[in-house]
Order: structure tokens, then C-alpha cells, then sequence
């Protein structure tokens, strides 16, 4: 059984607000870095990617990040754009939900070897399991789950809806 936690227009919302906030802490930038976690991250970046440029003038790159969830440390990040493409940037990393924070923790760990203007993170849902200390800075809803449980997001055109299961 599901039970609706988002609904798409929810969705469009929150999408809306945490474009709104990245363009609030970048607002005097000419270019600013999405870097979305390959999979949920990444389709939450292009949709975040959309709002920011109809808002800003700012060139608003996104950046696909790979990496083995289940095996970061083993398998390393690498990313769709070139290290000198996003050095003394802005950055967001994104992804659709924090759990543990291991991805996020992995993905942050990756960029901080250059130097940056700033690295923020946002997401869709954050859970409060951390593992590890990181945190969204901007952030759609924050769950009190338990550890059974799943939170299921899906970006579909005109249909994306966060459950949990």
C-alpha cells in the first residue's frame, strides 16, 4: 500500500520555492552549477534547471553525477562536466532524497577537492535518517519515517508524485 505524500502540483510548488531560494543565494552569480545525482537527483535538477532560467540571467549548467549508491567509496564520482567547468563556481548538488546522506556526503566529498564560491545541497524529501553529517539547505518536505519504510518519488510529465510505501 502507498500512501500520496506529494502530489504532482505539490511537486511544481516546492520545485518553484527551492529554485527561488538557490536563485536567493546566488543572485549576484553569472553561473551557477546543478549537479544532479544520476537517477531521481538529476531529473529533480532539470526540473529545478527550468524554473531558474526563466528567473535569472545567470547561466544555469547541469551537471549529471554518477556514482555506485550502494559502493561510492569502491566505485568513486565522476561527473558529466569537466572539473575546470565548475572550478570557483556556485554549486547545488541535488538529489531527490536524503536518507542516509550517503550519496549526498560521497557527492559533496567529490567537489570540495576544488575550489568553489560556495556548495549548497537541495532536495525533495529529506528523511532525518542521517549517517553521516550533511544537511539540504534547501529542502521541499522533511519526513519522519521509520527505518522500514520507502519513500517512492516519480517525475513523470505532468504526473510526479512522492509515496510512501
Amino acid at each position: 500500500m502507498q500512501n500520496k505524500i506529494l502530489s504532482h502540483d505539490q511537486i511544481q510548488h516546492k520545485i518553484r520555492r527551492i529554485a527561488y531560494q538557490i536563485y536567493e543565494a546566488n543572485v549576484d552569480e553569472k553561473e551557477i552549477v546543478l549537479a544532479g545525482i544520476d537517477g531521481g537527483g538529476l531529473s529533480f535538477a532539470k526540473k529545478i534547471q527550468g524554473v531558474l532560467q526563466d528567473i535569472t540571467k545567470a547561466k544555469v549548467l547541469l551537471c549529471k553525477v554518477s556514482m555506485d549508491k550502494s559502493n561510492p567509496l569502491k566505485s568513486g564520482v565522476q561527473t558529466s562536466i569537466s572539473e575546470k567547468e565548475y572550478t570557483n563556481k556556485s554549486i547545488v548538488l541535488v538529489d531527490d532524497v536524503l536518507n542516509s546522506g550517503t550519496t549526498l556526503i560521497y557527492g559533496v566529498h567529490h567537489f570540495l577537492k576544488t575550489p568553489l564560491k560556495q556548495l549548497k545541497t537541495a532536495v525533495l524529501v529529506n528523511r532525518n535518517h542521517k549517517k553521516y553529517p550533511v544537511k539540504a539547505d534547501f529542502k521541499g518536505i522533511s519526513l519522519s519515517t521509520s527505518l522500514q519504510e520507502h519513500i517512492k518519488v516519480e517525475f513523470k510529465i505532468k504526473d510526479d508524485s512522492v509515496s510512501l510505501a
